[in-house]
């Protein structure tokens, strides 16, 4: 039987659109569902913004891999494509003698992850850059950026549209199968509730992700990991911050 679509990704935020886009480049058909009005207004939109430099990740793991590589990438589809960012910078600082070991175990860590341009600075060289800084040793990350993320997705949404793809909007999806001729069928709700047959299928919803997937079924011995939430905090400074760069205790 042939499927409505080559390619569902259900889920509209960063890592679903760049899934998305990719598929697109590549010749896929794509269709992108996402429940709410707008792309990426969960997690996505609710992040620090910051591009990491792969520092602390454990070398030779996946995580230091992604990081490192896909920064190089990031910044450059930021140029082509006019994705506002900025390369501001981090430093991050050894307040007391005892925490300088922990500096030079951190360069190190960099360094076999391909990190090679983090400049060890003496408290005053610190403060020289940052006079509101209290320290006596840091280290200065050149390659630790910020990005619009919203920027950032509407390129990737764009991109997406431009090589025939669809982002669906106020689509949210109840439930997957996978049937038996192969195809998977992804039944949606909202205000025009409908059943699509797809070849491949892609969740990337964020937070729903492992609650949808056990809506499909999976191999005997298989079962999707559970979800752990977790609380992050964020303060908001009142008047002009008396830092120019990422500050990292």
């Amino acid at each position: 039987m042939t499927a409505d679509v080559e390619t569902v990704v259900v889920g509209a935020g960063v890592v679903g659109l760049a899934i998305a886009r990719a598929l697109a480049m590549a010749g896929r058909e794509v269709m992108v569902l996402e429940q709410h009005d707008i792309i990426g207004s969960e997690t996505s939109s609710r992040n620090s913004e910051v591009i990491h430099a792969g520092i602390y990740y454990p070398p030779g793991s996946l995580r230091a891999k992604l990081c490192v590589d896909g920064k190089a990438q990031l910044y450059k589809f930021c140029d082509e494509n006019g994705v506002a960012h900025q390369r501001i910078t981090k430093l991050l600082v050894a307040t007391n003698e005892a925490q300088v070991p922990k500096l030079k175990a951190i360069q190190e860590t960099a360094i076999r992850n391909g990190v090679t341009d983090l400049q060890p600075l003496m408290g005053n060289e610190a403060r020289a850059i940052e006079p509101e800084v209290s320290c006596v040793a840091a280290l200065l990350s050149p390659s630790t950026g910020t990005i619009d993320t919203h920027a950032y997705m509407l390129a990737l949404e764009g991109h997406v549209e431009a090589r025939g793809g669809n982002v669906v909007l106020n689509t949210p999806v109840e439930r997957v199968s996978r049937r038996a001729d192969g195809l998977f069928e992804v039944v949606t709700a909202g205000e025009a509730p409908a059943t699509i047959t797809a070849k491949e299928l892609v969740l990337s919803p964020g937070l729903h992700a492992t609650k949808l997937a056990r809506t499909m079924g999976f191999p005997s011995g298989y079962t999707p990991p559970e979800t752990y939430y977790a609380v992050g905090q964020y303060y908001a400074y009142t008047g002009r911050s008396p830092f120019s760069r990422h500050i990292y205790p």
